[in-house]
């Protein structure tokens, strides 16, 4: 027997007006964020399943931070985290508690934003189901935004694979060897004495007195700004090179020189009264850098400071601390010099990246 096809009435607005109700969509703001997470009053807040609520402090709903590196660290405390995964979803949200906090700070919030547009895109695959034409069609509409960003993504989803391989979640790599990330030429900014002479005209004491202990040490950042008074050793300045989060390099000792002695006494003499075992240090006697290695109070410092070089001097192109840092490779005398410098292990890294100028070569008798 045929069952005679229906004509759908018009259902009015108010009554039965919830059967026509459309699902509800997430907010751009809340779109690649784990199940119930939500962003409100510029905070990452989680809605806690009915049932769950002595785990969360009683409450219904959980500030888990401000920023998502805090809020993932919260939520991985107390949370489950997802040992079984299946979906790609749950595999980025195990990489997100287990893996990025052992980063250095930058890479955990790059590689956060990362996530963020991988689940939207990836998460409801099973993990094994990726293949390299889906990383490859990601590569070619997320570089249309910027090519960079794509490559940190497919790194990001490359490692997490890596990391379920070994986690035993699949036995297949989809990724390694098999997908080419875009062709990128590295930065090429070097700058010109004169732009520094120009530069060191406007900056405060404070800001000549960095970057004249930056250039003569190429120190990173991080380890520049963890600098100890007790690091001022006899022979020279004592540093433990700390490129990711938990993991140190081999300790280095950067011989005294006349000019290196007068930066760091340039440094010692704009030290606050306050007491600090810091040679630079805020008001309150703190590093500039914090524990996890964020540094925004000092980069709230430094970038004004490059700002009013463009406007005030005859330099026209904005220059970073990481430039400073090449330039300190690339003037050094040799490539093996440059690399005992910069602390590579590789001389390729310090020869494709930092030595910016080119080799110098002599030319047959």
């Amino acid at each position: 027997m045929a069952f005679p096809r229906l004509h759908c009435a018009r259902v009015p607005q108010h009554g039965l007006s919830f059967l026509t109700a459309r699902p509800r969509t997430k907010r751009p703001e809340n779109r690649g964020l784990p199940k119930r997470w939500r962003v409100r009053h510029g905070a990452y807040y989680y809605q806690v399943p009915p049932g769950d609520e002595l785990q969360w402090d009683g409450k219904r709903e959980f500030r888990l931070g401000k920023t998502l590196p805090e809020a993932y660290r919260t939520w991985s405390q107390r949370l489950d985290l997802h040992v079984d995964a299946r979906t790609i979803d749950e595999l980025l949200d195990r990489y997100a508690n287990e893996v990025v906090p052992k980063k250095a700070w930058e890479t955990q919030e790059s590689n956060l934003i990362s996530l963020r547009k991988l689940k939207t895109v990836f998460g409801a695959m099973p993990i094994a189901a990726l293949r390299p034409v889906h990383a490859y069609r990601y590569l070619d509409r997320r570089g249309a935004q910027g090519k960079t960003a794509a490559n940190r993504d497919i790194e990001v989803l490359s490692h997490a694979y890596t990391k379920a391989i070994e986690w035993g979640l699949t036995d297949v790599h989809p990724i390694k060897g098999k997908v080419r990330k875009h062709s990128l030429p590295p930065r090429d900014r070097y700058i010109e004495d004169w732009e520094l002479v120009e530069a060191l005209k406007v900056a405060s004491p404070f800001i000549r007195a960095y970057i004249g202990l930056k250039l003569l040490t190429a120190l990173r950042r991080g380890d520049l700004r963890r600098l100890r008074i007790s690091d001022l050793k006899e022979d020279g300045i004592q540093v433990q090179p700390h490129k990711t989060a938990g993991t140190s390099g081999q300790r280095i000792t950067i011989q005294w020189s006349p000019a290196l002695r007068t930066a760091v006494s340039e440094c010692m003499a704009l030290r606050r009264k306050v007491t600090s075992i810091w040679l630079f240090s805020t008001r309150s006697g703190q590093p500039h850098i914090k524990e996890a290695g964020c540094a925004n109070g000092f980069d709230s410092i430094l970038q004004p400071s490059m700002a009013k070089v463009v406007a005030e001097t005859t330099v026209t192109e904005r220059f970073t601390e990481h430039d400073l840092r090449a330039k300190c490779a690339s003037d050094a005398e040799s490539l093996e010099h440059a690399q005992q410098l910069l602390t590579h292990a590789e001389a390729a890294t310090t020869k494709r990246i930092y030595r910016r100028c080119g080799e110098l070569v002599r030319p047959l008798k």
